[in-house]
């Protein structure tokens, strides 16, 4: 039985096929980000639909606002092509809604402005979500912990945002030299870390043990959190869950009831 000749693409033809150019595809077999899938005779690269498929991955992370970097530690993570590209999918239909509904304030603004009429301060920014992962927090974490976060960073001067914000940059900072030095979770430097880590986080709400390790799980998880995290050291996130879990277990309290 003769056997069914897998379909492939070179290199430029790729290029054409996808919009990405040939010196971009270079570069992400160079950070072992896409390599293809054979060299032919000629020394050209060729691409199978296998490989197609991950570029697609690729190219919706980055459309995601992620780097290339934390693109390569969440494709290696995510061993089930058909889970990722539906979470993929998720995340991309959210953004749809959001970009659709400001789109139709936009269209409301156009039309009153050529019909001369007034619009209030409320309509003309109606649709603009200045955060647009609060649905997805109050979901995780309800209502009274969202609007408590909101309060307390409306309170702060901008002196106090500014430190906020410093802050974060250290914890990373001792965090990433803690995987640097190979110390396990439990090591008291890295315990010192993630305390500090989790006093950072109090500053916006409590969290109970039980929250603290979702908190952690989400970082890992994802892709739009751990790009934060992997920004200071590839794997960071990762890395500070299980230093979470740790402190979550030892020192706070689990969730009520």
């Amino acid at each position: 039985m003769k056997q069914e000749e897998v379909p492939s693409w070179s290199i430029a033809e790729l290029a054409k096929l996808s919009r990405v150019s040939s010196r971009t595809l270079r570069h992400y077999h160079q950070l072992g980000l896409l390599a293809p899938a054979y060299t032919g005779h000629n020394g050209y690269r060729y691409y199978t639909r296998t490989e197609l498929l991950r570029l697609q991955r690729i190219l919706l992370l980055r459309e995601l606002g992620l780097g290339l970097e934390t693109i390569g530690e969440v494709l290696d993570g995510q061993t089930n092509q058909l889970d990722a590209l539906g979470v993929h999918r998720k995340w991309l239909l959210a953004e749809r809604d959001r970009l659709d509904r400001m789109a139709r304030t936009v269209e409301a603004t156009i039309s009153a402005l050529e019909q001369g009429e007034a619009m209030s301060g409320e309509d003309i920014f109606k649709d603009f979500d200045s955060n647009p992962y609060e649905d997805e927090a109050r979901q995780r974490w309800g209502d009274k912990a969202v609007e408590d976060s909101k309060a307390r960073h409306a309170a702060m001067s901008d002196a106090e945002k500014r430190n906020f914000l410093a802050e974060a940059e250290a914890i990373n900072q001792e965090l990433a030299d803690c995987l640097d030095a190979g110390l396990p979770a439990d090591d008291a430097r890295v315990q010192a870390a993630v305390e500090r880590h989790y006093r950072w986080i109090c500053v916006s709400w409590t969290p109970d043990a039980q929250s603290y390790v979702g908190l952690g799980r989400m970082y890992a998880e994802d892709p739009r959190f751990t790009a934060f995290y992997d920004k200071s050291r590839a794997g960071l996130a990762s890395y500070l869950l299980e230093g979470i879990k740790v402190y979550a277990a030892s020192r706070l309290s689990p969730a009520a009831g």
